[in-house]
């Protein structure tokens, strides 16, 4: 038994080092796109029903730092605010798939071919699903104008807001899924023997439908899902099965479904689905037919962990600073109020007063439903919090019934008002 928990120790730290300096690099250029990328660019062109708004869409999606928890949210919200069907079906199947950060670990542990095929075949789903929405579904959105100017108007641009977003926020959102992945990739590593998948070279379709049905329920975020996908390729795991889980897993989730079904239609959702689907299992085979020298992740690993590519002292020092940063993050996001901020919050006044918001999960669902919510008539501040799964409102005479319906437009859950402050 010891011998086990010695190997799998060896196995978690030798894939920290192997992820953490890329991690590092792309949580910093993650913060430079989140504060220096022009958001109203984002919002402009995505109003049209257009092959050319979808192409935008979908090209915009791949590098955005966000996960399906993440970007489903965001995508509601454009939605909501005037993006056509098609422009957020793009957007949501691109932008989860990969991203900075995600391409960066997959040149790190699975070679530049998959690095490169990621966001290329991310960008051709999300166009494909965008134009088939608009083919298949008509519907009229509003003008975007509002929605532009009111991004328009949060943006922050500093070095410090920057630094925070990259290295406090945004690691606040994927540090949970990025550690449960590494614990999972060690314990394949140790739990499944060498050469186990060898048969699905016999029958790799067979194996890619397999992948894909475990895919497409679960949630693993597209950093989280490399080490994964390197320890099942190591295995024995086709290539092609391989960018299935990497694709489908990402951008597909048993609540993702549940919400885009209740928000953007059945049709939608359809597509959506659909195009992922086939877009996996067609990339997949295509990728198991081209030259079995380009998926050979042992060596590319062992090139790593030999220094030909960084040296070993890089990847450790890598990971001492990011498991600090995790805990930063993590203590940051979690821990206590003093009582003097407590008090700040509690006031004995009418005009504020709690309500229970269920499903906020990382900082782009607490800004997605603030942002939202600040919009409504009578309403002067919002402030959300993800521990407590609550929202606090300022304001006289608020409508409640506006604020769930906003609520679950956004694709959460309201559970009504906590006691008056």
């Amino acid at each position: 038994m010891m011998q086990y928990i010695q190997i799998y120790f060896q196995e978690l730290i030798s894939l920290a080092n192997e992820m953490s300096p890329y991690l590092l690099f792309g949580f910093l250029f993650a913060g430079l796109l989140k504060v220096y990328f022009p958001q109203r660019l984002l919002t402009k062109y995505m109003g049209g029903s257009t092959a050319s708004a979808s192409f935008f869409s979908s090209m915009l999606g791949v590098p955005m730092p966000l996960c399906s928890c993440g970007v489903l949210p965001t995508g509601i919200s454009l939605f909501n605010n005037g993006a056509s069907r098609g422009s957020t079906t793009s957007f949501l199947i691109s932008t989860p798939q990969t991203g900075i950060d995600s391409m960066l670990v997959t040149y790190s542990m699975l070679g530049l071919p998959f690095a490169i095929i990621r966001p290329i075949a991310a960008l051709f789903t999300g166009f494909v699903g965008g134009v088939l929405t608009n083919k298949i579904v008509k519907a009229e959105n509003p003008s975007y104008d509002s929605v532009a100017e009111s991004i328009g108007k949060n943006e922050q641009r500093s070095i410090k807001y920057m630094l925070r977003y990259a290295f406090v926020e945004f690691l606040q959102d994927i540090s949970k899924w990025l550690i449960i992945g590494l614990l999972v990739a060690a314990f394949v590593a140790v739990l499944i023997p060498d050469d186990f998948f060898l048969h699905s070279y016999t029958f790799p379709f067979l194996s890619m439908l397999l992948v894909l049905l475990a895919s497409v329920p679960m949630y693993v975020c597209a950093t989280a899902s490399v080490p994964i996908a390197a320890v099942l390729m190591l295995k024995g795991l086709s290539p092609g099965a391989v960018f299935v889980f990497l694709m489908a897993g990402p951008a597909t989730n048993a609540a993702t479904i549940t919400v885009l079904i209740k928000t953007i239609g059945k049709a939608t959702t359809a597509i959506y689905l659909g195009t992922i689907i086939i877009g996996a299992l067609v990339t997949g085979m295509i990728i198991n037919y081209l030259p079995s020298n380009w998926w050979i992740v042992d060596d590319h690993l062992h090139a790593h962990s030999h220094g030909e590519i960084l040296p070993q002292e890089v990847g450790i020092v890598s990971s001492i600073i990011l498991a600090g940063l995790i805990i930063n993050a993590l203590f940051q996001k979690y821990k206590p109020k003093s009582l003097t901020t407590m008090n700040e919050e509690i006031k004995e006044n009418h005009s504020h007063f709690k309500i229970k918001v269920e499903g906020m999960e990382c900082n782009h669902c607490k800004k997605s439903v603030e942002t939202n919510l600040i919009k409504l008539d009578t309403i002067e501040e919002v402030t959300a919090d993800l521990v407590s799964q609550t929202v606090l409102i300022k304001g006289e005479k608020v409508d409640l019934e506006k604020v769930k319906a906003m609520i679950e437009g956004l694709g959460y859950t309201y559970s009504g008002r906590e006691k008056k402050l």
